[in-house]
């Protein structure tokens, strides 16, 4: 066996005799053995790509699967080259010399691959990569000819022989750089795959046919693997086979491998995008993008910590928007929306980027200043006044606002969050109690008003509970023959300490709060049972009109609690009156439409309240199926007949009239105005003149006495 591998290598100054077997090649195997050695080369460098990407076990298992298809395809290279030779007698390849071939191209394959995955790559260690992975692929050809067993040994050309090896050595370090730049994807790195792949084929079969070129075999040498080794003229065709079904696997696994990676990292980009969004969202304001009380929470701790640890301060400014409420009940939520993100946008210019601008409430905005003195506050909010108060263009409309401001200072007004935010929320309360459009800084005496709001809110909530909340009834009159057609119920707080209280010191708040539902519910039952008792007194044509706040119509549950009470206390629907205020009814036209025509439907009346003093199109209030307009006690207040308010009024009844509308007038004090009403053709009256509101049991007996006059 040693002998069949033994190597003579021929004296360069040594005469060669021409006793030599002259050797052939087959075209086609040789063509057929560089395309492999291309298709290996492009496999080689797509798993360099696919190892170089994975990690951990996956990595690992690249590795060998990319080894063995690899070396496979170098070895079949090789063996396909020596197939495509022949000599003058029968040649055969001893299995287990083939088969130690074999095993040399899989370990130098795994060396290469393993190398070129390495984070670096160094002139040296690049240097002696080419030379062990040179001398590899070069010890796996000559032990794949000494597969043949020549008896006596092939020899060999010494400067060819030295030649073949200088080609492995720099073919394996030019395919050790390439692999190396091209494992990462980078643009278009599939065609430089490709163009580097026909360079380290090309090169590799040059080495394998400069080697072969070497080989001289003299004539009468025999092949001792001829008779029991491997067949060359039954080999090539299965080894072309399979070496190549191996390859396209590897390409195909790695094709499929690295499509489900990028969309892995598709999607992974995508959760990213979608969690930054939410975490976004969780963190900041859905309509400005400002910080939400959240993230103002995780502000003012930091803000807090590093003025104190600084001995520094800092300001909190609390602003609420004058009139926005108007500009939302005049031109509707979109208008409004726009102009918070107008808003918005002028407070982030007019301060630091260091400092925070956060949105608290529907128009409240809550800002961390850092100040050196407490008078910069002060700077700071004359400024914002007067950005906030320069009119606004929003969907072509042009609104107006202005801003109240509080001030509270750290740590002076306070040192934590609760502390500040209620005492800047109670300086802001005092700038709007004072006239509006100005700031103010915290002062102690404010916290007594703060402290006397926040107790009429907690009373406010019990106030349902406790049987503290009662109606009182305003009659409303015939305005042709003076005769009481029925009433308004208005809601009065029997507060337990501050008595008697009217709706204009705890509406607000109620529907602040929320507490506007329930108390409306209440409302509405109260005035049905009310008004059930006095048809069976025998006034069966009276009605009862109820006022409904603009919370209170909008909730979900409002219509089903209209016919639950109605239900209830068997009251019929056309005897209830539901009076809404015309920015009400105007604030969101196709929302109002369908609410009322589901109340109109069930045979409730709808009664626009101080109509003339809100926004209203035409067109929108014929398409609303009211039943009655009720003109604002502010035209009839000073009503005379040759006054603007006479005009107006004139003109609300005469559009009354046109739309087959009932209309009432409301604020009657003078025998005058209750003339000229009459006169102009109102249905129905009600007033101080005519009657303060009053309990219940008062109504009846003015009810009687009304019958008796």
């Amino acid at each position: 066996m040693s002998e069949c591998r033994h190597l003579e290598v021929i004296a360069p100054f040594e005469v060669i005799a021409p006793t030599m077997f002259p050797a052939s090649y087959d075209a086609l195997l040789v063509l057929f053995s560089v395309i492999v050695a291309v298709l290996a080369s492009y496999t080689a460098l797509d798993m360099a790509g696919r190892i170089s990407t994975a990690s951990g076990r996956y990595a690992r298992l690249w590795l060998a699967g990319g080894a063995v298809a690899m070396g496979l395809g170098i070895w079949s290279m090789h063996f396909l080259g020596m197939l495509s030779f022949s000599l003058p007698i029968p040649l055969g390849y001893d299995p287990a010399i083939t088969a130690v071939s074999l095993l040399i191209a899989v370990v130098a394959s795994a060396f290469a691959l393993r190398l070129v995955c390495l984070e670096h790559l160094p002139r040296r260690r690049l240097a002696l990569g080419a030379l062990v992975l040179g001398g590899a692929v070069a010890s796996m050809h000559y032990t794949g000819m000494a597969a043949l067993r020549m008896q006596p040994g092939i020899q060999y050309d010494p400067w060819l022989f030295l030649l073949s090896i200088l080609i492995a050595v720099g073919a394996s370090g030019a395919a050790l750089w390439i692999a190396f730049r091209l494992r990462r994807h980078m643009p278009r790195v599939h065609q430089l795959r490709f163009g580097a792949a026909l360079v380290m084929g090309g090169a590799v079969a040059a080495m394998h046919y400069t080697g072969m070129a070497a080989a001289r075999f003299p004539i009468g040498s025999v092949c001792g693997a001829a008779g029991g080794g491997l067949q060359g003229n039954t080999l090539a065709l299965p080894i072309l086979v399979i070496t190549i079904c191996v390859l396209a696997v590897a390409l195909i696994t790695s094709v499929l491998d690295m499509r489900l990676e990028m969309r892995t990292a598709v999607l992974a980009d995508a959760l990213g995008v979608a969690n930054e969004e939410l975490e976004f969202l969780a963190l900041h304001d859905k309509l400005t993008h400002l910080p939400n009380r959240v993230l103002l929470e995780d502000r003012f701790t930091l803000a807090i910590q590093a003025a104190a640890r600084h001995h520094g301060r800092f300001a909190v400014l609390f602003v609420d928007l004058d009139g926005f409420k108007g500009v939302n009940d005049t031109y509707g939520h979109q208008v409004g929306d726009g102009l918070l993100v107008e808003i918005a946008n002028r407070l982030r210019a007019s301060v630091s980027s260091e400092d925070t601008i956060a949105r608290v409430g529907g128009d409240e905005f809550v800002l961390l200043v850092h100040v050196d003195e407490p008078e910069d506050a002060g700077v700071v909010a004359g400024k914002l006044i007067d950005v906030l108060r320069e009119p606004a263009n929003v969907a072509g409309h042009m609104v107006h606002v202005s801003g109240s401001i509080g001030i509270a200072i750290y740590p002076v007004d306070g040192q934590d969050q609760d502390a500040l935010m209620t005492n800047a929320d109670a300086a802001m309360y005092h700038a709007k109690a004072s006239g509006r459009n100005a700031s103010y800084f915290f002062e102690r005496s404010m916290n007594h008003q703060a402290r006397a709001q926040q107790m009429l809110i907690q009373d406010l909530r019990a106030a349902l509970r406790n049987g503290q909340l009662q109606l009182h009834y305003q009659p409303k009159f015939s305005a042709a023959d003076n005769v009481l057609v029925g009433a308004e119920a208005l809601l009065r707080w029997n507060h337990p300490v501050q008595g008697l209280l009217m709706p204009d010191q705890f509406i607000t708040l109620a529907e602040k709060t929320g507490a506007i539902v329930p108390i409306g519910t209440w409302v509405l039952n109260e005035a049905c049972r009310q008004l059930a008792l006095w048809h069976d007194m025998g006034h069966a044509h009276w009605s009862m009109a109820v006022n409904l706040s603009a919370l209170q119509f909008c909730h979900a549950g409002m219509v089903e609690s209209v016919a639950e009470a109605l239900a209830r206390h068997k009251v019929e629907p056309r005897r209830l009156t539901l009076e809404i205020t015309e920015t009400t009814a105007m604030r969101d036209v196709e929302t109002t439409l369908a609410i009322m025509t589901q109340l109109d439907e069930m045979g409730v009346r709808i009664a626009i309240d101080d109509f003339g003093t809100g926004y209203s199109s035409l067109l929108h209030l014929k398409r609303i199926p009211a039943s009655e307009l009720k003109i604002d006690r502010g035209f009839v207040r000073d009503l005379a007949e040759d006054s603007e308010d006479a005009a107006i009024v004139s003109a609300i009844v005469a559009l009354g009239r046109t739309l087959n509308l009932q209309v009432v007038a409301e604020g009657v004090e003078t025998t005058a105005q209750r003339s000229f009403l009459a006169g102009l053709g109102c249905d129905a009256l009600q007033g101080y003149l005519l009657g303060r509101p009053m309990p219940a049991a008062q109504f009846t007996e003015l009810a009687l006495a009304d019958v008796d006059a």
